[in-house]
């Protein structure tokens, strides 16, 4: 299946595994909304919503770039509707935008943690419901969320509580959602890396460029996003899948095309068992 003709509403889309995604449907001919915040550039991050859709253009696609902060139901609304407008419907939402802070409990300040909730969880479910009455009029609709399995392990708890709980509440939005929009057959699924991925935020808020070498492009992430997306959303719904495994499964045994360093090893992601055997 071919994601040619298909809109795809893409939060965080000017950079890295969003942009990404976008690209990659934009190579099937779909239309691309990028709803994102960066609309001047930053003087450290790549990107804005207005180079993304260029880049979508070039690639085939279609796009709409629109300053959204995911936080601001009325923005979220508008950027919607504008959506539908331009392009007659939503077919795909796509939970990216994402903030992240691994502080510890006792070093967080109240106004960080409500931040991380409010992009992340919050924001993970008011993009879906706005877009909802629109992939209900989809043949084949699909929410995708970047958040990771529902593993309950105190200890990945513990080492940052804050994080842990908005990424968690994220997949807990599509483990719900996916039962109740069963019937309408609006599939709600979760995709996670099994490795760290080469993101502005890994190289700028994580790990530097060490780890940046140990991890894999943003390009593994999209080309297991395009595997689901393009799944009969009725009878693929209510997984959690790491990029590797989805990508397995349609039979890729070679994955060092993705790797940034191929003589570094791997960086196992957070919320990844490190012995975990794909």
């Amino acid at each position: 299946m071919s994601l040619k003709g298909k809109t795809l509403f893409i939060t965080g889309a000017s950079r890295g595994i969003g942009l990404a995604i976008a690209l990659r449907a934009a190579r099937d001919g779909a239309n691309i909304v990028i709803a994102a915040k960066t609309a001047e550039p930053h003087k450290k991050l790549p990107g804005t919503i207005y180079s993304a859709a260029e880049e979508v253009e070039k690639a085939g696609g279609k796009a709409l770039p629109l300053v959204v902060d995911v936080r601001d139901e009325d923005n979220v609304r508008a950027a919607v509707d504008q959506a539908v407008a331009h392009f007659g419907g939503i077919d795909i939402c796509i939970n990216n935008a994402s903030a992240i802070s691994l502080a510890k409990s006792p070093d967080m300040a109240m106004k960080q943690f409500d931040l991380i909730q409010q992009i992340n969880m919050r924001g993970t479910f008011l993009t879906s419901r706005a877009c909802l009455p629109w992939l209900a009029k989809s043949a084949n609709p699909h929410i995708l969320t970047l958040s990771p399995p529902l593993t309950m392990r105190s200890d990945w708890f513990a080492q940052h509580l804050p994080y842990t709980l908005s990424k968690y509440g994220m997949s807990m939005v599509m483990f719900g959602m996916a039962e109740e929009f069963r019937e309408q057959g609006i599939a709600c699924n979760c995709l996670w890396p099994w490795s760290t991925i080469a993101t502005a935020a890994v190289e700028f808020a994580l790990g530097g460029e060490a780890m940046l070498r140990q991890s894999r492009t943003p390009e593994i992430m999209a080309d297991a996003a395009h595997a689901i997306l393009t799944k009969p959303s009725r009878e693929f719904t209510g997984r959690f899948m790491l990029d590797e495994e989805i990508l397995r499964a349609e039979g890729m045994t070679d994955f060092s095309a993705y790797r940034v360093d191929p003589e570094t090893p791997l960086l196992v992601d957070l919320f990844v068992d490190p012995d975990k055997q794909i």
